[in-house]
């Protein structure tokens, strides 16, 4: 770098010290427009081709480089000043400009995982194999937070600070930290466990009968998770509480079931056993309902007002939506079928039964006294 001073300083000469410095600003910022320009060709160009990495990583350079561009640019010249001025303040230029640089290229992979996560969310629709949002989310997170510590780590040790004073430190004060923050890491490592175990991702619908959760994920952070109810409303769960409830996943579910109980009137006992049988061979013969789960139609119970036989059987889809034309054919089938024998439909009714009263052999003898 003195090298460098040293030649500036004898192509302009020793008494215009400030042209010097206009220079090199001057060259930071002709350079940074340049590479704007060229960033802005390189990407239409990168627009017409197959590759899609090329697009993130142009789409990831553009402010990196002119944040680089400039620390030189201004660092430069700060040690032009601190060489004509013998100031001893300008002196930290150049591990300012180390730092910078490391801050800069820091910000480079961060924004490189960004565009690249965003990248695989945008073209995980496409794919056969559809790749778990979660877990992408989770990569991402992972390496971003690497490449921080990383970033900070090397920034420490530029700057002359022992990194492994920097990790002695972190051990002595971790439990301290632990202490302090013992809800705050508890909520993390549920986090983790929750991106590790996956008992449910994002968009997945879920529910807890230990507490009154029920929604879809939207959003599973490193502290809490957002759950969307079906009201619209959100719900924020802290991380910890995972590991202490259980969490039904009815988005996993590889059938819906239909179990429903239908009664006929007493006095349709003759038709019931050939209800049951074309209840039966309906379900059977049903496009909807999977035949290789389990299919029952039988009578249940002699009820105080009705004969009761019930189905349980499971249809093919899980989609709430269709489950329920589903279901809501399946019994409009069974209601035909009960009218086609003649017999209707149970529904709640009392008959009371009352015997002759005796009050004319009563009268008789009465009069006979």
């Amino acid at each position: 770098m003195q090298e460098l001073l040293s030649t500036l300083n004898e192509w302009v000469g020793q008494e215009t010290w400030s042209i010097q410095v206009f220079l090199v600003i001057f060259a930071a910022l002709l350079l940074d427009f340049f590479q704007r320009k060229l960033l802005k060709r390189l990407k239409r160009h990168a627009e017409r081709t197959r590759n899609v990495w090329d697009d993130v990583m142009l789409a990831a350079l553009g402010r990196p480089v002119s944040l680089a561009i400039w620390i030189i640019g201004i660092t430069l010249g700060a040690q032009l000043l601190g060489y004509h001025t013998k100031e001893p303040l300008f002196s930290v230029a150049e591990p300012v400009r180390e730092v910078g640089l490391i801050v800069a290229l820091t910000w480079l992979l961060i924004r490189l995982i960004n565009e690249g996560e965003a990248q695989i969310l945008a073209q995980n629709a496409q794919r056969e194999e559809p790749i778990d949002k979660t877990t992408v989310d989770a990569v991402g997170k992972l390496l971003r937070i690497s490449v921080f510590i990383t970033g900070v780590l090397v920034v420490l040790q530029n700057m002359g600070v022992s990194i492994s004073g920097v990790l002695a430190f972190g051990g002595v004060g971790g439990l301290a930290v632990g202490l302090a923050a013992k809800d705050l890491l508890a909520n993390f490592f549920g986090g983790l466990t929750v991106y590790m175990d996956r008992p449910f991702s994002v968009g997945d619908w879920i529910r807890s009968p230990d507490k009154q959760i029920e929604g879809t994920v939207e959003h599973i952070g490193w502290r809490q998770t957002r759950i969307r109810k079906f009201d619209k409303r959100p719900i924020y769960v802290p991380n910890a509480t995972f590991t202490t409830i259980t969490v039904e996943n009815p988005s996993r579910m590889t059938h819906r079931r239909i179990y429903e109980t239908i009664g006929v009137r007493y006095d349709d006992v003759g038709k019931l056993a050939e209800i049951i049988r074309d209840v039966e061979h309906m379900l059977q013969n049903h496009p909807e309902i999977d035949q290789s789960q389990t299919l029952m139609v039988n009578f249940n119970q002699f009820a105080p007002s009705s004969l009761d036989f019930f189905i349980y059987t499971f249809t093919r889809t899980t989609n709430w939506q269709k489950y329920h034309q589903v279901k809501q054919d399946v019994l409009l089938k069974i209601a035909d079928i009960i009218a086609g024998h003649g017999a209707e439909i149970a529904f709640p009714t009392t008959t009371v039964h009352l015997e002759a009263p005796q009050f004319a052999g009563l009268a008789g003898e009465h009069d006979g006294s």
